[in-house]
Order: structure tokens, then sequence, then C-alpha cells
């Protein structure tokens, strides 16, 4: 495993991060593991070398940060781990239990802490913006947070360019502390990122932390039962631009001697954009694909094959409802041309 610089900053990360969703309880959602099923996963894991770790006080309610945070600091010492955490989805019916509000980012990193077992997080992600809640409360708490020392560094997620680019001017205009990190969607199925965000991080020195390689696994065969069962968000693809492309990444899979999914992250970290591209896992084995796709090179004509159908698409965010994508062109599965020969 390969450790890399964490964008601008001094932090060193693995070239890979475990994105842990799928981690915590099947009562929150049905394609969840619990944490007998998990432990397996996070060892491989961690025997492979992966140190990033990435959270949501959302996810499972909780038990997804204490199942995450607990086993791995049973394995490991705090030190030797990069654990990120997020906050901005409703904990409770409570109205002032979510958003980006003081009171509830203050609430929340001691939540999490308590419920990691830890005294500090590296890196602590605005799961989305805000538009109730002033960026300037929102930036000082956070810039708080980290001169409290609970958190290292801190990041955001799941937002427009001109947003996230607002709230880093906001911060440095007061003196306090500006993101280092924007996580957001990126596949072979949603590449709208590299429009104005990518280039955005990229020229302010911003690490970009992508998740999703898979398009929530419809790039390997449309999901899970479970899976289309309790995100709604794959409803998002399925036209006939995506399922051609699906298609040229089980060709070309095929014609190398791959899987698919690991044809789909080696294209995401063939891009350059993402500095840490984040995958899922629900059996070792598939912490195994993730690390194969490291060593996984492409052609000119490879990537082009694969990236030739692509079409602009509505972006995914909190401000637009999810919807089938407009399709824009005649093609389809049936007519997908052969892949390049390697």
């Amino acid at each position: 495993m390969d450790y890399i610089r964490f964008g601008a900053t001094g932090l060193k990360t693995s070239r890979l991060c475990m994105g842990t969703m799928g981690i915590g309880s099947s009562a929150w959602k049905g394609w969840v593991l619990d944490a007998d099923r998990s432990v397996p996963i996070l060892k491989a894991a961690l025997d492979a070398g992966i140190t990033f770790y990435d959270m949501a006080d959302w996810y499972s309610t909780g038990v997804n940060e204490e199942v995450v945070a607990g086993t791995l600091t049973k394995l490991t010492h705090r030190d030797n781990l990069v654990l990120a955490t997020k906050a901005f989805y409703p904990m409770s019916a409570d109205a002032n239990d979510q958003g980006l509000s003081r009171k509830h980012l203050l609430r929340s990193i001691d939540r999490s802490l308590q419920r990691m077992g830890t005294d500090y997080v590296d890196l602590y992600i605005v799961h989305a913006f805000d538009p109730d809640t002033p960026i300037e409360e929102t930036m000082c708490a956070l810039n708080d947070i980290v001169r409290s020392g609970k958190a290292r560094y801190i990041g955001a997620s799941t937002m427009y360019a001109w947003q996230f680019a607002k709230m880093n001017a906001i911060a440095e205009k007061n003196g306090w502390t500006r993101f280092v990190n924007m996580q957001c969607q990126y596949s072979l199925l949603y590449r709208e990122e590299e429009r104005e965000m990518m280039p955005y991080c990229q020229s302010e020195g911003i690490a970009v932390t992508t998740f999703s390689p898979l398009a929530r696994g419809y790039l390997v065969g449309g999901g899970s039962a479970a899976r289309k069962e309790f995100d709604p968000y794959l409803d998002f693809f399925g036209d006939e631009i995506d399922r051609e492309i699906a298609a040229r990444v089980v060709n070309l899979a095929k014609e190398r001697g791959l899987s698919p999914s690991q044809v789909a992250q080696a294209w995401v970290l063939a891009t350059g954009n993402s500095t840490v591209p984040i995958f899922g896992a629900d059996h070792p084995d598939q912490v195994r694909d993730a690390i194969a796709a490291l060593s996984i090179s492409f052609s000119a004509e490879e990537r082009a094959y694969l990236e030739e159908p692509y079409r602009p698409r509505d972006m995914i965010n909190d401000y637009n409802p999810v919807r089938r994508p407009r399709a824009l062109g005649p093609a389809t599965a049936a007519t997908v041309p052969a892949a390049p020969k390697a």
C-alpha cells in the first residue's frame, strides 16, 4: 500500500480510503452489515495497509461509528489510523438535531467522539450544504472544533462548487480553518464534478475523496436486491447510455481477465482526479478487488472506449429530486462495440 500527502496538508493517508456506510446495523437499511459480518472486512482492509476510514454519524444512526472505530482501535493503535466522520443529516426528530448550526455541530462532534471511543477525529466533514444556517456560523463553529483539538482537519461533501468556494472564502476572510477536503460522487456514470469542483480543488490544493466508483453497484450488475429496495439514488441510473457504459465495463473486464469492479475502480484511479478514492465492501474479497485496481492501467484506446458514451447529466445533491436521467442518444447495450484488444 502506498501512502500519499493529503492535498496541501502534511497529513499522509493510504492511497485508498474505505467507505463504511454499509457497516453498522441492518435495522437501519437492509443492505447494511451488522457487526459480526463487518469485523472480517475491517480486518482485511487493515491487514492490507489501509489506514483511512470514512464514517458518518447518520450511518446506522451512530452504530456505524461504534462498530468501525471500536473494531479498528482494538486491532491497532489509534494514532496509526486516519478516521473521518460527518455531520448534517437528522439524528432525531429534534428540530436542532440536524443541519450545520453551531448548536448541532458542537453537539454532534461530542457524540461522535463518545461513540468512537477517541478524543479526536482526523477529518470532520460537513455532509451537505445547509441553506438554513449562515455560513459564518458554520465556519466559526468548525474553526472552534479544530482549535479545541477535537478535529485535526475539516472537509465538506455533496454541494455545488460555488457553495464550497464561498464557505472557504468566508473562513479565509475571518482567519478561520479552511476546508482541506471535498468528498464527492465520481464514477464512469457520474462525472459532473469534473466541470467545476475538481478544477477548483486542484487549484487550491484541496484533497478530493471520491465515493461510489461502482455507481452504487450499477456498473457491476445494477446493485443487490437489498440495495435496490433501500437506496432510492439507484433510480438515478439506468437509461440507455448508462446501460451501454456498464456493458463496456463488462466487455473490457472480460478482455483483460479482470472483474467489472476492478475496471470501474481502476478508471477512477486512472483519471488522476481523485486524491484518495473511497471504496466500499460487503466481503473481504471486495477489499482485495479494490487493492488490485491500484495496479491496473489502461491504454488510451481503452480509456476512450469506457468514456466515449458519457453525456452531461443532472447533478446529484440535496437540491435535486432523484429522477431518471435524460437519455441524449440512441445507444443501447445491444450495439456496444467490442473492447479494444490489450
